[in-house]
């Protein structure tokens, strides 16, 4: 038997192909019969495999044979002579090429997925797994010799390939893995071959296995020319790509990527990071930070290069390097540098808790008389949202009347003037205009924003007048909108979010709220976000009448308030604080942020939109500390602002309704209303805490059980018993000898609270909960409280416990 095999027979020479195994079977059944086949397929789709096996039929049948692999690299002359002297069968394979009359047509093409599992189970000795090999076929085609090294982990086999390809070919197959493999014009340019000779040469990767039927790489194959290609090659390839893009013109994002964590250098992969990090800037900051920093890297550190990947950087959430880079342009020799670097610190400082630092910054900028082209064209509006939140009214009044010269009046532009005449609106009287300013600057904020560096964002600005107004369902949507799109990117996605937080539990929606917070809990956390995240714990925790929760909340969101220099966008946070400190006895480490917090809102000429929610918290405060002085002042000033509108409204007459309730007189019908009027504003905890508190401090049977209802009602959690009503009796021993309400009165007085809490949280007086207790201990058995709470901890903390 005569036999010629050029490659070695792969580790597994089994065929898998159904075109293979055919021809297989043939010879098998007929060893003798004159053949004359050509099996043709790309490199690596099982040609020697065949031949190999078609080499043991034929030994093993004692027929004289010629088996030829690799006929293709054969000259016509040598391969001619050779099978001219052959006698018997002849089986040539080769990749693709014209077929002599005569000759039968074998053709491999890639395997399906069930040969593809029968391929894996070969080579694996293992059950295929479906899944697995439905990813494998995706990865590599099909193609036989691609799918076993990457089984195998032995990808790198490719690199002697490669090496040995025709330099045009390789030069093709780069190119296509640099994400140009369809654009013709740059082949050729690239190849320096005319239109009408770049077939041949793809007709030359074709025939290496690696390319899909549309020309494009196989992933897997992708990833082999990447890693273990000639390295210099593909450098210098690469590199003639994007010099052909750029003087064309033409996007380099895909080629620029590709030559990341390379070690270019020089003038044109300096150039090619920089173009672009700013097109990979308005959608993925990420990456743009690592452009911008490799082209600083590669030698290119003008202003403009600078100022972008600080900007990358801060909406990417890395507010250190943005601050580093920022600062460090305000030394820079030419004005446009320093103005933008000053825009760029101030807005990080903004979210570090320094508006008043940062106001003076985009002052600074604002007046530096230069148009900053790289910049947001919003420093204007940003220096007057920030002097307002400071309570300078009259200079951002100012600001907005005097734009700067020869700015062009792009969306962005306009989107972010008209948030911050917005802000100067909601300072103006009852601000009745002010939500729909700003939710107007939101909306055309969506379209235009594209890479730029927020302080804070329209959508953030219009949720926090949205819940300083009552108008919930407005502030959750816009804050979607703006998540959803990624406006501001990372940086503002956390802000969004825990805003987000603020909504849902000030409508009552602990569960949501605390889902909400959750989702940034992992972040590290700038001081205003941090701010918002610790009163949002607060906060759920006060809701939920944790007393330990909320003790343990206090020291994290009091830290975070002293990182944070007090402004009119962080009175909800320190409203909050106001509660939990009143209910923790640190009141007095407030009064001076308190203080700070009027005397702001004194400059500002007491606007109503902002004033009534801090007062709201801090009459809570008052009527915590039982400071009936302090809570008359508050109603005053609530009641003075009850004109403004429903919101106010509302809240003035929850308020008269609370010290009515506290002071033991009052109208249940009247506290019925007001709280139905807060439920109807979207404050149904506010409500039902109303509505609760006022049943049960009511001798007036009637009374108390239209409150409870109404309590519960407004809170959504569904009927219960009323209070005083007989528990059903139960046989059963330990937890199962509790009835439902015994069990919520156990969990409430083991978590820590005394009887007065827990009861306010079900709507039942102390003495109810008392009576509860006593009840459970004799079914419990228990001597005295201590071994109560011991045996009830040691019950309630079972899994199996109900």
């Amino acid at each position: 038997m005569n036999t010629l095999l050029t490659q070695a027979a792969p580790l597994h020479p089994v065929p898998v192909h159904p075109a293979a195994r055919q021809l297989l079977d043939q010879v098998a059944a007929d060893p003798g019969a004159p053949l004359r086949v050509a099996v043709v397929a790309p490199g690596g789709y099982g040609k020697s495999v065949l031949l190999a096996a078609l080499a043991r039929v034929y030994r093993q049948a004692g027929a004289n044979a010629l088996l030829v692999d690799d006929a293709d690299r054969l000259g016509a002359d040598q391969l001619e002579e050779l099978l001219a002297g052959a006698e018997g069968p002849i089986v040539v394979a080769h990749r693709p090429a014209a077929i002599a009359p005569g000759w039968t047509l074998v053709q491999l093409g890639p395997l399906g997925v069930e040969d593809l599992a029968r391929l894996v189970e070969t080579v694996t000795g293992k059950p295929a797994d479906p899944a697995a090999v439905a990813e494998l076929h995706a990865g590599s085609g099909g193609v036989p010799r691609l799918a076993e090294r990457a089984l195998l982990g032995r990808l790198e086999e490719f690199r002697p390939e490669l090496d040995e390809l025709d330099d045009d070919v390789l030069h093709y197959l780069i190119a296509a893995e640099a994400g140009a493999g369809r654009n013709l014009d740059l082949l050729c340019a690239l190849l320096d071959r005319t239109p009408d000779q770049l077939p041949g040469i793809v007709d030359g990767a074709r025939a290496t296995g690696l390319l899909a039927p549309d020309d494009t790489l196989l992933p897997l194959a992708s990833g082999a020319v990447r890693d273990f290609g000639p390295p210099a090659r593909r450098l210098t390839t690469v590199q003639r790509l994007v010099e052909l893009q750029l003087a064309n013109g033409l996007p380099v994002l895909d080629l620029a990527r590709s030559l990341l964590g390379t070690g270019s250098t020089g003038a044109s992969a300096a150039a090619a990071f920089a173009a672009a990090a700013a097109e990979a800037l308005p959608t993925d900051a990420r990456l743009a930070t690592q452009l911008f920093e490799a082209a600083a890297e590669a030698g290119e550190r003008g202003p403009a290069v600078t100022a972008g990947w600080a900007r990358a950087a801060g909406l990417s959430g890395d507010l250190d390097t943005a601050l580093r880079l920022g600062d460090g342009m305000l030394g820079a020799a030419d004005a446009e540098s320093r103005a933008a670097g000053a825009e760029i610190a101030a807005t990080v400082l903004a979210h570090r808790g320094e508006l008043a630092r940062g106001a003076e910054l985009y002052q600074w900028a604002a007046g530096a008389g230069v148009h900053l082209a790289a910049g947001s064209g919003g420093t204007n509006a940003f220096a007057a949202t920030a002097l307002v939140g400071t309570g300078d009214v009259e200079g951002a009044r100012r600001l907005l009347d005097s734009p700067a010269p020869g700015l062009a009046p792009t969306l962005f532009a306009g989107a972010a003037t008209r948030m911050a005449r917005g802000i100067v609106d909601s300072v103006s009287g009852c601000a009745t205009e002010t939500l729909s300013t700003l939710l107007g600057a939101a909306a055309m904020l969506e379209p235009a924003l594209g890479g730029t560096l927020l302080p804070d964002s329209p959508a953030a600005l219009a949720a926090l007048a949205a819940l300083h107004t009552g108008e919930l369902a407005l502030a959750e949507s816009v804050l979607s909108r703006a998540l959803q799109g990624r406006i501001g990117g990372d940086l503002l996605a956390v802000r969004h979010r825990l805003l987000l937080g603020w909504v849902a539990m000030t409508a009552g929606d602990l569960a949501t709220a605390a889902e909400h917070r959750d989702a940034v809990s992992g972040h590290t956390l700038e001081a205003r976000d941090e701010l918002f995240f610790a009163t949002l714990e607060l906060g759920l925790a006060r809701r939920a009448s944790d007393l330990v929760g909320l003790q343990r909340s206090w020291a994290r969101a009091y830290q975070a308030s002293m990182r944070q220099q007090t402004d009119l966008f962080t009175l909800l946070p320190l409203g909050e604080l106001a509660i939990a400190a009143a209910r923790t006895g640190t009141h007095a480490k407030l009064a001076g942020q308190l203080e700070r917090a009027h005397t702001l809102l004194t400059r500002l000429g007491e606007p109503p939109l902002w004033t009534v929610s801090l007062v709201w918290h801090e009459l809570h405060a008052a009527i915590t500390l039982e400071d009936a002085e302090a809570a008359k002042a508050h109603l005053a000033t609530l009641t003075a602002h009850a004109h403004c509108g429903r919101h106010p409204s509302a809240l003035a007459a929850a308020a008269k309704g609370w010290l009515t309730v506290l002071g033991g007189t009052f109208d249940p019908d009247e506290i019925s209303a007001a709280a139905a009027e807060l439920h109807d504003l979207g404050l149904c905890w506010d409500a039902s805490r109303l509505a609760g508190q006022a049943a049960i401090r009511t001798s007036d049977r009637k009374a108390m059980v239209q409150l409870l209802e109404a309590a519960r009602q407004f809170q959504g959690t569904g009927l219960r018993r009323e209070a005083g009503a007989a528990e059903p009796t139960s046989s059963g021993t330990g937890l199962a000898a509790l009835s439902e309400r015994e069990l919520e009165v156990a969990r409430l007085v083991v978590e820590g609270l005394t009887y007065k809490q827990a009861g306010s949280k079900l709507f039942i007086s102390g003495k109810t909960v008392e009576h509860h207790m006593a009840r459970i201990r004799g079914k419990l058995g228990a001597a005295d409280r201590r071994e109560l709470l011991a045996t009830l901890r040691e019950l309630l903390s079972r899994p199996d416990s109900p």
